[in-house]
């Protein structure tokens, strides 16, 4: 995975405001790996992505507290989303 977005310690929306500005620069079918400790980013996550037309690929707890996600960059990416 070359794109990681560290957003641990960070609170909402802040975890989906860095993924979703990353994803605007990346080309359709990119994959972006984001690690958040958020309690929100559970729900925040997937509904972005759903949202926006991104695939969430897979979400996993990888420490107490901190959650890995794998999101792969839709065909459209709205400047207005998030």
């Amino acid at each position: 995975m070359s794109t990681l977005i560290d957003a641990r310690g960070l609170l909402c929306p802040l975890p989906v405001l860095r993924l979703r500005k990353r994803l605007l620069d990346l080309p359709q079918g990119s994959r972006v790996m984001l690690l958040a400790t958020d309690p929100a980013a559970v729900i925040d996550v997937p509904h972005f992505c759903a949202e926006a037309g991104h695939r969430l690929i897979t979400s996993r707890q990888i420490a107490p507290g901190e959650t890995e996600y794998i999101v792969e960059r839709g065909p459209a990416c709205p400047v207005a989303a998030g």
